[in-house]
């Protein structure tokens, strides 16, 4: 019953900037927090941002100075803005809902399918 939509994704060169989005839609109560989170090939998936309802803002050290993670204008949507990107940025990136309650009363964690993010001349 939820679906999140995600874009922003592609190729870019060192130091250069991307926009991830991410949109929840369905019948969505409330969400507790949405977040990006990276994973490469057999490795534990990682916070890379994250954002509350009440914006309260976490990000990894390695994007700390770098990454802004925001809402978006949509009811739930948040944006991701990658700047002064570096080639161990590159790896594929999840949107994640925290904790979204939907009409029948119950709570689930969801994640979106993925978008590559590569960072190479």
């Amino acid at each position: 019953q939820v679906q999140l939509e995600e874009s922003g994704g592609g190729l870019v060169q060192p130091g250069g900037s991307l926009r991830l989005s991410c949109a929840a839609s369905g019948s969505i109560v409330s969400i507790n927090a949405m977040g990006w989170y990276r994973q490469a090939p057999g490795k534990q998936r990682e916070l890379v941002a994250s954002i509350t309802s009440g914006g309260s803002t976490r990000y990894a050290d390695s994007v700390k100075g770098r990454f802004t993670i925001s809402r978006g204008n949509a009811k739930n949507a948040v944006y991701l803005q990658m700047n002064e990107l570096k080639p161990e940025d590159t790896d594929v990136h999840y949107c994640n809902v925290d904790r979204v309650r939907i009409s029948n009363g119950l709570t689930y964690d969801w994640w979106g399918q993925g978008t590559q993010v590569t960072v190479s001349d």
